[in-house]
């Protein structure tokens, strides 16, 4: 049940501030880079699908394996799992998607990097508090 709290932090944690930064600060950022490409409307199912296992692979990867590390150690493992998930996923689209932009690439990468960080964050503090 302890793990289920972990879980259910990190991914609120995640959700929000990835709502925060998609809806309201990097929209036209995104926008303007890849307007081009993006739908009228997202596929909730996917972005669903999405929220429900990234912060499954920060408790597995991030948390867990470091219950026993402190909160800046399970941020940065955090920050590296998002770093190393996003750069897969935007260098992936640069090698192959006509006209993806370098400047999104970098800037997902580095969100990537600080929303998992933050949110594998919560996670410890959550686990810390609960035991």
């Amino acid at each position: 049940m302890k793990y289920l709290g972990v879980y259910l932090t990190i991914f609120l944690t995640m959700f929000l501030v990835d709502m925060l930064w998609l809806r309201v600060i990097a929209t036209a950022w995104y926008a303007q880079g890849l307007g081009h490409l993006l739908a009228s409307s997202p596929n909730l199912a996917a972005a669903g699908i999405f929220y429900l296992l990234f912060p499954a692979g920060l408790l597995i990867f991030t948390v867990l394996p470091f219950e026993n590390s402190s909160l800046p150690r399970v941020v940065a493992m955090g920050a590296l799992f998002g770093f190393f998930a996003y750069a897969t996923y935007d260098l992936s689209n640069l090698a192959t998607l006509k006209d993806w932009p370098v400047s999104i690439t970098l800037l997902d990468i580095a969100w990537g990097s600080v929303v998992s960080g933050l949110s594998a964050g919560a996670g410890k503090f959550c686990l810390q508090a609960l035991e």
